[in-house]
């Protein structure tokens, strides 16, 4: 497991001044993205300090990196982060130390100008390539509210508490926060009509998700051991997968999601690496009336830490609103501690059939709702199935989502004796259906 260092320490602070007291990105933090600045450069790895970014480029073109720190800046600094998370943890842990220190207070040898931009005038792509999407279902009060809503006598299948369910996604339609994307349009069935009818979607919803990136990945035919996922497991970002209630309704028997989800799905820029959140790792708990998960899915370390204390926060701006020139109102939060199987879980499941994941590829957490109906991470859950609209503060109404609406999640951790980091923002803007 991911053990604690100096990069953890609470009182280390940084010479960008930024940084100290910042909400999401201080010295402790250190997330990776690509960006770029101006449209006719390259993209490039980047590193979150305060409200600037660390240019890896720049950086590795300097001689204040040296050995294996060195090689991981030169892989990092590339337009896409897939060769620096292949390196494994040791390269990873490598570049974060010496990150840490060329931004420590205590360092009096500062980075070159050239080696620090503002985030203000940074754009962002996919900080990866991801070569596949698999979308998790680990929130059992997500799985048996909506459960509930189609079968109320039977909300939660049996193998739910045996098996971490998931389903393979649509790499292609990923997209980095700012993604705007047009209502999709699919069959649909009425419950009074004969026949389906084609249209757009009228139950857009959003599901309030965590993202994990694969980093260091395993042969084909060699399952990942539960106690090894921290070898495999790079960071964590935001994530809102996008779905269409009502194309689901109608097609997701007996073969699960397709079109009602692959039309887009919306990551945060920065990925904030599993050595970052060791800190806010917590107990797994599951009541003692549930089964045991079968061996392969057990480890007293996954026990002891395999549950992770996240904050998340969803928040609506509508047209409207933006025009009035009002602040998004938030719908919901809730905690990724409330998942039912743990990160570790997941990945040994989805190799355990000698699967191999690969550098890039994004496991999405599935909607991260809470026991109580406040912390619902979709409108299916927060409207009850479309039968109770929620009323905003300036009088509108949302069931489901309209045209113009805008979504953003916020996510951060805290913990008492070590400083709060967070993951920045994931927003997307749904446009009018195309005719």
């Amino acid at each position: 497991m991911i053990t604690l260092n100096s990069t953890h320490d609470a009182n280390l602070t940084s010479w960008v001044t930024s940084a100290n007291g910042h909400s999401d990105f201080p010295i402790q933090n250190l997330p990776f993205a690509s960006f770029r600045i101006h449209s006719n450069e390259a993209f490039r790895g980047g590193v979150a300090i305060g409200d600037s970014i660390v240019d890896l480029a720049a950086l590795a073109s300097t001689s204040l990196l040296s050995g294996l720190a060195q090689q991981a800046a030169e892989a990092a600094a590339k337009p896409q982060l897939n060769e620096f998370m292949q390196m494994g943890q040791p390269a990873w842990s490598a570049l974060r130390a010496a990150l840490s220190q060329l931004l420590s207070s205590d360092n009096s040898e500062r980075l070159p100008a050239h080696c620090l931009q503002l985030q203000s005038q940074a754009h962002y792509q996919m900080p990866c390539h991801v070569g596949d999407y698999t979308d998790f279902y680990t929130s059992i009060h997500h799985a048996t509210a909506v459960g509930s809503l189609f079968r109320p006598d039977n909300p939660l299948l049996p193998n739910y508490k045996w098996v971490p369910i998931g389903y393979h996604g649509r790499a292609s339609s990923l997209d980095v926060s700012g993604q705007a994307f047009h209502r999709p349009s699919g069959q649909t069935k009425a419950p009074d009509a004969s026949t389906p009818s084609f249209g757009p979607c009228k139950r857009l919803d959003y599901e309030l998700e965590m993202g994990i990136f694969i980093g260091q990945g395993n042969e084909f035919g060699h399952p990942i051991d539960i106690d090894d996922s921290h070898q495999h497991v790079f960071g964590m970002c935001l994530f809102n997968d996008w779905s269409a209630r009502d194309i689901q309704a109608w097609e997701y028997q007996p073969l699960g999601p397709f079109l009602s989800k692959s039309f887009a799905s919306t990551i945060s820029p920065w990925i904030v690496t599993m050595e970052a959140l060791a800190p806010y790792r917590s107990q797994y708990l599951r009541p003692e009336s549930d089964p045991t998960p079968l061996p392969y899915l057990c480890s007293d370390n996954n026990d002891e830490f395999g549950s992770m204390d996240i904050e998340l926060e969803c928040f609506i701006q509508t047209e409207t609103m933006r025009a009035a020139g009002e602040a998004p109102q938030r719908l919901s939060r809730s905690n990724f501690r409330h998942s039912y199987w743990t990160i570790a879980q997941m990945v040994a499941h989805h190799s355990v059939n000698g699967c191999n994941l690969r550098a890039g590829d994004l496991l999405g957490s599935g909607t991260q709702s809470g026991p109580e109906a406040e912390e619902a991470g979709s409108l299916l859950e927060l409207s009850k199935g479309g039968k109770q609209a929620i009323t905003l503060a300036n009088g509108e109404q949302r069931s489901f989502l309209a045209d113009g609406d805008t979504i953003t999640f916020r996510g951060h951790c805290e913990r008492q004796g070590f400083v709060r980091i967070g993951f920045g923002q994931v927003e997307s803007t749904v446009l009018p259906a195309k005719s």
